[in-house]
Protein backbone atom coordinates (compact mmCIF):
# COMPACT_ATOMS: atom_id res chain seq x y z
CA UNK A 1 0.00 0.00 0.00
CA UNK A 2 2.63 2.34 0.68
CA UNK A 3 4.47 1.57 -2.27
CA UNK A 4 0.70 2.58 -4.68
CA UNK A 5 0.43 5.32 -3.24
CA UNK A 6 4.02 6.51 -3.28
CA UNK A 7 3.34 6.23 -7.14
CA UNK A 8 0.02 7.56 -6.87
CA UNK A 9 0.84 11.18 -5.18
CA UNK A 10 4.28 11.24 -7.59
CA UNK A 11 1.76 11.09 -10.43
CA UNK A 12 -1.24 13.08 -9.77
CA UNK A 13 1.86 15.58 -8.61
CA UNK A 14 4.05 15.52 -11.96
CA UNK A 15 0.70 15.46 -13.46
CA UNK A 16 -0.19 19.00 -11.79
CA UNK A 17 -3.50 18.23 -9.54
CA UNK A 18 -1.62 19.45 -6.68
CA UNK A 19 1.13 21.55 -5.73
CA UNK A 20 3.80 20.80 -8.87
CA UNK A 21 4.85 24.31 -10.16
CA UNK A 22 4.93 24.88 -13.91
CA UNK A 23 8.21 25.53 -14.35
CA UNK A 24 10.04 23.06 -11.96
CA UNK A 25 13.55 23.94 -10.23
CA UNK A 26 15.54 22.33 -7.92
CA UNK A 27 13.29 22.74 -4.90
CA UNK A 28 10.86 21.09 -6.32
CA UNK A 29 11.99 18.64 -7.35
CA UNK A 30 13.81 17.88 -3.64
CA UNK A 31 10.24 18.42 -2.39
CA UNK A 32 8.77 15.74 -4.64
CA UNK A 33 11.80 13.59 -2.80
CA UNK A 34 10.46 14.11 0.32
CA UNK A 35 6.87 13.37 -0.25
CA UNK A 36 7.64 10.01 -1.85
CA UNK A 37 9.15 9.59 1.86
CA UNK A 38 6.55 11.08 3.39
CA UNK A 39 4.28 8.84 1.86
CA UNK A 40 6.96 5.70 2.22
CA UNK A 41 6.14 6.14 6.02
CA UNK A 42 2.96 4.41 5.26
CA UNK A 43 4.63 1.04 5.48
CA UNK A 44 4.97 1.93 9.45
CA UNK A 45 1.31 2.92 10.07
CA UNK A 46 0.12 -0.26 11.92
CA UNK A 47 3.34 0.58 14.54
CA UNK A 48 3.43 4.01 14.48
CA UNK A 49 0.53 5.27 13.63
CA UNK A 50 0.75 8.84 14.79
CA UNK A 51 4.60 9.23 13.57
CA UNK A 52 2.73 8.82 10.03
CA UNK A 53 0.04 11.91 10.55
CA UNK A 54 2.76 14.20 11.49
CA UNK A 55 5.37 13.07 9.06
CA UNK A 56 2.50 13.89 6.24
CA UNK A 57 1.22 17.13 8.11
CA UNK A 58 4.46 18.52 8.20
CA UNK A 59 5.17 17.64 4.95
CA UNK A 60 1.72 19.30 4.01
CA UNK A 61 2.28 22.27 6.28
CA UNK A 62 5.82 23.33 4.90
CA UNK A 63 4.69 22.71 1.22
CA UNK A 64 1.78 25.43 2.43
CA UNK A 65 4.31 27.78 3.88
CA UNK A 66 6.35 27.73 0.96
CA UNK A 67 3.77 28.47 -1.17
CA UNK A 68 1.60 31.44 1.08
CA UNK A 69 3.14 33.60 2.34
CA UNK A 70 7.01 32.71 1.20
CA UNK A 71 5.79 32.47 -2.49
CA UNK A 72 8.61 30.40 -3.19
CA UNK A 73 6.47 27.75 -4.87
CA UNK A 74 3.38 28.32 -7.43
CA UNK A 75 1.15 25.71 -8.49
CA UNK A 76 0.24 25.43 -11.82
CA UNK A 77 -3.48 26.78 -12.24
CA UNK A 78 -5.91 25.05 -11.20
CA UNK A 79 -4.68 23.39 -8.31
CA UNK A 80 -6.51 23.52 -4.91
CA UNK A 81 -4.99 21.04 -2.41
CA UNK A 82 -1.23 20.85 -1.79
CA UNK A 83 -2.11 17.48 0.37
CA UNK A 84 -0.97 14.41 -0.84
CA UNK A 85 -3.41 11.49 -1.05
CA UNK A 86 -1.67 9.23 1.53
CA UNK A 87 -3.01 11.65 4.27
CA UNK A 88 -6.50 9.69 3.76
CA UNK A 89 -4.80 6.31 4.42
CA UNK A 90 -2.65 7.95 7.63
CA UNK A 91 -5.56 9.67 8.92
CA UNK A 92 -7.04 6.12 8.99
CA UNK A 93 -4.35 4.75 11.29
CA UNK A 94 -4.94 6.40 14.92
CA UNK A 95 -7.97 5.76 15.29
CA UNK A 96 -8.19 1.72 14.21
CA UNK A 97 -4.60 0.77 15.59
CA UNK A 98 -4.79 2.49 18.63
CA UNK A 99 -7.33 1.11 21.10
CA UNK A 100 -7.50 2.56 24.70
CA UNK A 101 -8.56 5.94 25.40
CA UNK A 102 -5.34 7.72 26.10
CA UNK A 103 -4.46 6.98 22.62
CA UNK A 104 -7.99 7.46 21.54
CA UNK A 105 -8.15 11.55 22.98
CA UNK A 106 -4.66 11.71 21.66
CA UNK A 107 -6.17 10.31 17.73
CA UNK A 108 -8.61 13.08 18.01
CA UNK A 109 -6.20 16.03 18.55
CA UNK A 110 -3.84 14.84 15.95
CA UNK A 111 -6.52 13.88 13.12
CA UNK A 112 -8.43 17.60 13.74
CA UNK A 113 -4.67 19.39 13.60
CA UNK A 114 -4.25 17.13 10.04
CA UNK A 115 -7.21 18.22 8.93
CA UNK A 116 -6.75 21.75 9.84
CA UNK A 117 -3.37 21.86 7.98
CA UNK A 118 -4.96 19.68 4.67
CA UNK A 119 -8.36 22.19 4.26
CA UNK A 120 -6.14 25.84 5.53
CA UNK A 121 -9.33 27.71 7.05
CA UNK A 122 -6.89 30.45 7.14
CA UNK A 123 -7.41 30.95 3.30
CA UNK A 124 -11.21 30.48 3.18
CA UNK A 125 -12.63 28.12 -0.11
CA UNK A 126 -14.93 26.50 0.54
CA UNK A 127 -13.93 23.01 -2.31
CA UNK A 128 -10.51 23.44 -0.49
CA UNK A 129 -12.03 22.96 3.10
CA UNK A 130 -14.79 20.25 1.93
CA UNK A 131 -12.37 17.73 0.44
CA UNK A 132 -9.52 18.44 3.02
CA UNK A 133 -12.52 17.47 5.35
CA UNK A 134 -13.37 14.38 3.67
CA UNK A 135 -10.10 13.67 3.04
CA UNK A 136 -9.18 13.60 6.78
CA UNK A 137 -12.39 12.33 7.79
CA UNK A 138 -13.49 9.38 6.06
CA UNK A 139 -10.52 7.29 7.06
CA UNK A 140 -11.36 7.81 10.29
CA UNK A 141 -15.01 6.61 9.61
CA UNK A 142 -14.02 3.87 8.66
CA UNK A 143 -11.58 2.98 11.09
CA UNK A 144 -14.55 3.61 13.55
CA UNK A 145 -16.91 1.12 11.66
CA UNK A 146 -14.34 -1.51 11.37
CA UNK A 147 -13.48 -1.07 14.81
CA UNK A 148 -17.14 -1.11 16.04
CA UNK A 149 -17.85 -4.51 13.25
CA UNK A 150 -15.22 -6.11 14.63
CA UNK A 151 -16.26 -5.58 18.86
CA UNK A 152 -19.48 -6.36 17.76
CA UNK A 153 -18.54 -9.71 16.16
CA UNK A 154 -16.47 -10.75 19.31
CA UNK A 155 -19.21 -9.81 21.63
CA UNK A 156 -21.17 -11.79 19.58
CA UNK A 157 -19.07 -14.72 18.89
CA UNK A 158 -18.84 -14.29 22.86
CA UNK A 159 -22.64 -14.54 23.80
CA UNK A 160 -22.63 -17.40 21.23
CA UNK A 161 -19.96 -19.43 23.41
CA UNK A 162 -21.39 -18.58 26.34
CA UNK A 163 -24.79 -19.83 25.60
CA UNK A 164 -23.23 -23.02 24.20
CA UNK A 165 -21.50 -23.39 27.20
CA UNK A 166 -24.10 -22.80 29.31
CA UNK A 167 -26.38 -25.03 27.10
CA UNK A 168 -23.54 -27.73 27.36
CA UNK A 169 -23.34 -27.59 31.60
CA UNK A 170 -27.08 -27.47 31.80
CA UNK A 171 -27.53 -30.43 29.82
CA UNK A 172 -24.81 -31.97 31.85
CA UNK A 173 -26.32 -31.22 35.33
CA UNK A 174 -29.55 -32.44 33.76
CA UNK A 175 -28.29 -35.88 32.90
CA UNK A 176 -26.20 -36.05 36.28
CA UNK A 177 -29.42 -35.38 38.30
CA UNK A 178 -31.42 -38.05 35.96
CA UNK A 179 -28.86 -40.61 36.59
CA UNK A 180 -28.64 -40.02 40.08
CA UNK A 181 -32.38 -40.53 40.50
CA UNK A 182 -32.06 -43.60 38.42
CA UNK A 183 -29.58 -45.01 40.56
CA UNK A 184 -31.65 -43.86 43.80
CA UNK A 185 -34.90 -46.06 42.41
CA UNK A 186 -32.94 -48.92 41.75
CA UNK A 187 -30.77 -48.96 44.63
CA UNK A 188 -33.86 -48.58 47.29
CA UNK A 189 -36.47 -51.10 44.82
CA UNK A 190 -34.84 -53.91 43.29
CA UNK A 191 -31.94 -54.08 45.91
CA UNK A 192 -34.17 -54.26 48.56
CA UNK A 193 -35.98 -57.05 46.85
CA UNK A 194 -33.02 -59.30 45.71
CA UNK A 195 -31.82 -58.94 49.06
CA UNK A 196 -34.92 -60.43 50.50
CA UNK A 197 -34.38 -63.35 48.43
CA UNK A 198 -31.00 -63.67 49.09
CA UNK A 199 -31.50 -64.31 53.00
CA UNK A 200 -34.59 -66.64 52.21
CA UNK A 201 -32.59 -68.59 49.85
CA UNK A 202 -29.96 -68.63 52.66
CA UNK A 203 -32.48 -69.78 55.29
CA UNK A 204 -33.94 -72.42 53.48
CA UNK A 205 -30.46 -73.83 52.33
CA UNK A 206 -29.81 -73.88 56.08
CA UNK A 207 -33.16 -75.75 57.18
CA UNK A 208 -33.51 -78.06 54.03
CA UNK A 209 -34.12 -81.74 54.57
CA UNK A 210 -32.57 -83.08 51.58
CA UNK A 211 -28.96 -81.86 49.99
CA UNK A 212 -30.71 -81.38 46.26
CA UNK A 213 -33.03 -78.62 48.09
CA UNK A 214 -30.40 -77.32 49.59
CA UNK A 215 -28.32 -76.97 46.54
CA UNK A 216 -30.87 -75.10 44.62
CA UNK A 217 -31.05 -72.78 47.68
CA UNK A 218 -27.39 -72.40 47.93
CA UNK A 219 -27.39 -71.41 43.98
CA UNK A 220 -30.16 -68.89 44.31
CA UNK A 221 -28.63 -67.38 47.25
CA UNK A 222 -25.49 -66.83 45.00
CA UNK A 223 -27.14 -65.80 42.21
CA UNK A 224 -29.02 -63.30 44.51
CA UNK A 225 -25.56 -61.93 45.69
CA UNK A 226 -23.88 -61.91 42.40
CA UNK A 227 -27.35 -59.76 41.19
CA UNK A 228 -26.85 -57.52 44.34
CA UNK A 229 -22.83 -57.09 43.32
CA UNK A 230 -23.73 -56.13 39.07
CA UNK A 231 -26.55 -54.02 40.73
CA UNK A 232 -24.09 -52.17 42.50
CA UNK A 233 -21.76 -51.78 39.93
CA UNK A 234 -24.47 -50.33 37.60
CA UNK A 235 -25.72 -47.97 40.28
CA UNK A 236 -22.07 -46.87 40.60
CA UNK A 237 -21.52 -46.34 37.10
CA UNK A 238 -24.58 -44.10 37.20
CA UNK A 239 -23.61 -42.48 39.85
CA UNK A 240 -20.01 -42.01 38.20
CA UNK A 241 -17.97 -45.34 38.81
CA UNK A 242 -16.71 -45.60 42.61
CA UNK A 243 -12.33 -46.76 42.93
CA UNK A 244 -12.05 -50.03 43.99
CA UNK A 245 -15.02 -51.50 42.17
CA UNK A 246 -15.03 -56.23 42.48
CA UNK A 247 -17.31 -56.08 39.90
CA UNK A 248 -15.89 -59.36 37.06
CA UNK A 249 -13.54 -57.56 34.86
CA UNK A 250 -11.52 -59.45 31.62
CA UNK A 251 -9.97 -62.12 34.56
CA UNK A 252 -13.50 -63.56 34.87
CA UNK A 253 -14.04 -64.23 31.45
CA UNK A 254 -12.42 -67.76 31.39
CA UNK A 255 -15.17 -68.35 34.67
CA UNK A 256 -18.05 -67.21 32.41
CA UNK A 257 -16.69 -69.90 29.39
CA UNK A 258 -16.28 -72.87 32.38
CA UNK A 259 -19.81 -72.20 33.19
CA UNK A 260 -20.97 -72.40 29.87
CA UNK A 261 -19.33 -75.60 29.25
CA UNK A 262 -20.85 -76.79 32.35
CA UNK A 263 -24.29 -76.43 31.26
CA UNK A 264 -23.69 -78.27 28.41
CA UNK A 265 -22.74 -75.14 25.86
CA UNK A 266 -19.04 -76.09 24.41
CA UNK A 267 -17.45 -72.82 24.45
CA UNK A 268 -13.88 -72.05 23.22
CA UNK A 269 -12.16 -69.15 24.32
CA UNK A 270 -8.95 -67.12 22.82
CA UNK A 271 -7.47 -64.64 25.04
CA UNK A 272 -4.53 -62.74 22.61
CA UNK A 273 -2.10 -59.81 24.66
CA UNK A 274 -1.58 -58.76 27.93
CA UNK A 275 -5.11 -58.44 29.72
CA UNK A 276 -3.13 -55.17 31.73
CA UNK A 277 -3.89 -53.01 28.92
CA UNK A 278 -7.55 -52.83 29.54
CA UNK A 279 -8.75 -50.38 31.89
CA UNK A 280 -11.25 -51.18 34.49
CA UNK A 281 -14.66 -49.86 32.75
CA UNK A 282 -13.71 -51.54 29.35
CA UNK A 283 -13.11 -54.59 31.45
CA UNK A 284 -16.52 -54.78 33.04
CA UNK A 285 -17.91 -53.38 29.43
CA UNK A 286 -16.43 -56.79 27.63
CA UNK A 287 -17.47 -59.48 30.79
CA UNK A 288 -21.20 -57.72 30.33
CA UNK A 289 -20.61 -58.43 26.45
CA UNK A 290 -19.31 -62.44 26.72
CA UNK A 291 -22.33 -63.23 29.60
CA UNK A 292 -24.58 -61.53 27.35
CA UNK A 293 -23.98 -63.53 24.11
CA UNK A 294 -23.65 -66.65 25.86
CA UNK A 295 -26.88 -66.45 27.54
CA UNK A 296 -28.32 -65.86 24.04
CA UNK A 297 -26.76 -68.78 23.18
CA UNK A 298 -28.21 -71.02 25.76
CA UNK A 299 -31.41 -69.53 25.16
CA UNK A 300 -32.05 -68.77 21.30
CA UNK A 301 -29.30 -71.97 20.22
CA UNK A 302 -28.48 -75.39 22.19
CA UNK A 303 -26.20 -77.03 21.47
CA UNK A 304 -24.60 -74.41 19.59
CA UNK A 305 -20.60 -74.03 19.30
CA UNK A 306 -19.29 -70.93 20.91
CA UNK A 307 -15.95 -69.61 20.18
CA UNK A 308 -15.12 -66.26 21.89
CA UNK A 309 -12.23 -64.47 21.27
CA UNK A 310 -10.65 -61.45 22.64
CA UNK A 311 -7.64 -59.43 21.13
CA UNK A 312 -5.39 -56.53 23.85
CA UNK A 313 -4.05 -53.85 21.92
CA UNK A 314 -1.80 -51.00 22.95
CA UNK A 315 -5.62 -48.72 21.79
CA UNK A 316 -8.00 -51.24 20.96
CA UNK A 317 -9.66 -53.77 22.41
CA UNK A 318 -11.33 -56.56 19.74
CA UNK A 319 -14.13 -58.94 21.22
CA UNK A 320 -15.92 -61.64 18.86
CA UNK A 321 -18.10 -64.29 19.95
CA UNK A 322 -19.36 -66.40 17.08
CA UNK A 323 -21.53 -69.48 17.58
CA UNK A 324 -22.95 -72.28 15.28
CA UNK A 325 -26.57 -73.10 14.03
CA UNK A 326 -28.50 -74.91 16.94
CA UNK A 327 -28.69 -78.20 17.28
CA UNK A 328 -31.84 -78.19 18.48
CA UNK A 329 -35.22 -76.53 18.73
CA UNK A 330 -34.55 -73.69 21.55
CA UNK A 331 -36.95 -74.00 24.36
CA UNK A 332 -39.93 -71.20 24.52
CA UNK A 333 -39.78 -71.19 28.07
CA UNK A 334 -36.16 -70.18 28.02
CA UNK A 335 -36.93 -67.14 25.13
CA UNK A 336 -40.14 -66.01 26.42
CA UNK A 337 -37.82 -64.77 29.67
CA UNK A 338 -36.13 -62.09 28.11
CA UNK A 339 -37.22 -58.55 27.69
CA UNK A 340 -35.05 -58.16 24.00
CA UNK A 341 -33.24 -55.72 25.68
CA UNK A 342 -30.09 -57.34 25.95
CA UNK A 343 -28.39 -56.37 23.12
CA UNK A 344 -29.73 -52.68 22.66
CA UNK A 345 -28.23 -52.06 26.73
CA UNK A 346 -24.78 -53.00 25.41
CA UNK A 347 -25.14 -50.76 22.43
CA UNK A 348 -25.48 -47.96 25.13
CA UNK A 349 -23.06 -49.58 27.42
CA UNK A 350 -20.67 -49.15 24.21
CA UNK A 351 -21.42 -45.92 23.55
CA UNK A 352 -20.80 -44.80 26.87
CA UNK A 353 -16.77 -46.13 26.61
CA UNK A 354 -16.90 -44.75 22.94
CA UNK A 355 -16.90 -48.26 21.72
CA UNK A 356 -18.94 -50.25 18.39
CA UNK A 357 -20.76 -53.17 18.78
CA UNK A 358 -22.16 -54.76 15.58
CA UNK A 359 -24.28 -58.03 15.94
CA UNK A 360 -25.87 -59.97 13.27
CA UNK A 361 -26.85 -63.65 12.08
CA UNK A 362 -23.45 -65.01 10.34
CA UNK A 363 -24.03 -66.59 7.00
CA UNK A 364 -24.36 -70.49 8.19
CA UNK A 365 -27.21 -70.22 10.58
CA UNK A 366 -25.31 -68.88 13.49
CA UNK A 367 -24.64 -65.69 15.15
CA UNK A 368 -21.56 -62.93 15.56
CA UNK A 369 -21.53 -60.53 18.06
CA UNK A 370 -18.13 -57.85 17.52
CA UNK A 371 -16.97 -55.26 20.26
CA UNK A 372 -14.50 -52.93 19.80
CA UNK A 373 -13.25 -50.96 22.41
CA UNK A 374 -10.18 -48.07 23.19
CA UNK A 375 -8.26 -49.98 25.70
CA UNK A 376 -8.52 -47.08 27.90
CA UNK A 377 -11.19 -45.11 29.52
CA UNK A 378 -10.76 -43.05 32.66
CA UNK A 379 -13.09 -44.07 35.59
CA UNK A 380 -14.34 -40.33 36.15
CA UNK A 381 -14.02 -38.18 32.96
CA UNK A 382 -13.05 -34.72 34.36
CA UNK A 383 -15.86 -32.24 33.48
CA UNK A 384 -15.11 -29.96 30.49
Amino acid sequence: MAVLFVLLDTATTLAGASWWPARPDMLAWVLLGVQAAACASLAVRRFAPFTVVAVLGGFTLLVTLLISPAGVLTPEPGAKLWAPFSTVVAAFGPLFYRKDRSSRRSAYLALALLAAVVARPWEPSFTVITIGVLRTTVGPLLGLYFDARRRLVMALTERAERAERERHLLAEQARTEERARLAGEMHDVVTHRVSLMALQAGALRMTAQDEATAQAAEDLRAGSCQALEELRDLVGILRTVPEGDRTPSVEGLRALVEESDAVGVPTEFTEVGDPELVSPVVGRTCYRIVREALTNVRKHAPGARVAVRIEYGQSRVRLTIRNGPPAGRPSSMLTGTGSGLGIPYLRQRMELVHGTLRAGRSEDGGFDVEAVLPAYVPTAEPAV
